[in-house]
């Protein structure tokens, strides 16, 4: 009679057999029992600023303690983490950290938040809920750095100990989710809205790859999802993409393409629209939707100047912007 066991955590449902693992390599068939391997187990541990996440609207300038095991339930073939994202377990060092252990440590180097990020946070799920509810009862507050691609249930329970999530999506195409990642589109677009109906701060990211996903017609899409269904005040953020991995033939996304991208967004109502892995210019600061003041002066990773954070309103006409700014 046969062990196997099916794991429903993520859209593709494995069917895992005794001793093999799932299409994330982390979830494991252990005499007929499922487990997450990498659980306490992480091989990537930084204090990094909250902006490289990147998160605009979240405690700006704030250290953050972040942390990720290897796995992905995705495999794109432009991964820019794929050293960690695309290993199995016995293939990096990892480290040895428990939940409360991670939460007493980020106290510990003054991080008023942790976040599950580099890889793919939701393939070690229960690692990454332990540790959110261990930061939650010492009052620190947890960010996910994530593809989003869960099923709703364990999605919905771990929204209740997240305060917010960086969410990317691939391409407003389910063929190009199956062709370059072998995922699909719609999972993706629940884990947002289930993010923002939790009350999660949610900002949304997009790496335009040259040739991929860089069409008006796809960056349009993703504009009005993020206009119509998490609204104007969400910040998007349109990434160079840099050639890696299976990838390496394809050219860095040109500064016009992330700044045509911005200006759509921002004709088409979003209030907030940021560009990186780009140095210079408008798309890296924020700005009052309002008035145009400028609000926070940013350089790369870098707070060059803050005139929001003290009250989360704009000091010229006093409009309150969107965040979480204290």
């Amino acid at each position: 009679m046969s062990q196997a066991v099916e794991c429903d955590l993520c859209p593709h449902l494995c069917r895992i057999e005794p001793g093999q693992a799932g299409e994330c390599r982390v979830r494991v068939n252990v005499n007929g029992k499922l487990l997450a391997v990498t659980w306490g187990y992480p091989v990537a541990l930084h204090v990094d600023p909250v902006e490289k996440k990147p998160l605009f609207h979240f405690l700006p300038g704030a250290p953050v303690f972040s942390l990720a095991t290897v796995g992905c339930n995705l495999h794109c073939q432009g991964c820019q983490n794929w050293e960690i994202s695309q290993s199995s377990p016995e293939d990096v060092p990892a480290y040895e950290l428990p939940p409360k252990q991670v939460a007493a440590t980020a106290a510990r180097e003054g991080c008023p938040a942790v976040a599950y990020t580099y890889a793919e946070p939701l393939v070690f799920y229960e690692y990454t809920l332990d540790c959110a509810r261990a930061c939650r009862e010492r009052g620190i507050r947890n960010i996910l750095v994530s593809a989003g691609y869960i099923n709703p249930a364990p999605m919905k329970e771990l929204a209740k100990v997240l305060d917010a999530a960086i969410l990317d999506v691939k391409a407003m195409s389910d063929e190009i989710y199956r062709r370059h990642a072998g995922g699909t589109l719609e999972p993706v677009l629940d884990t947002l809205r289930i993010a923002h109906d939790a009350g999660v701060w949610v900002e949304v990211l997009n790496l335009l790859v040259p040739t991929l996903n860089d069409d008006d017609a796809l960056v349009d899409k993703l504009i009005a999802f993020v206009h119509d269904e998490l609204g104007a005040d969400t910040p998007l953020h349109f990434t160079a993409f840099h050639p890696d991995y299976k990838l390496r033939n394809l050219p860095r996304t040109p500064t016009s393409t992330l700044l045509n991208a911005r200006r759509r967004a921002l004709d088409a109502g979003l209030h907030h629209v940021y560009v990186g892995n780009v140095s210079g210019g408008d798309g890296e600061s924020t700005w009052c939707p309002h008035c145009g003041e400028l609000l926070i002066e940013r350089a790369g990773y870098r707070i060059l100047a803050d005139h929001l954070s003290g009250t989360g309103r704009c000091p010229r006409c006093q409009q309150a912007i969107a965040g979480v700014w204290t």
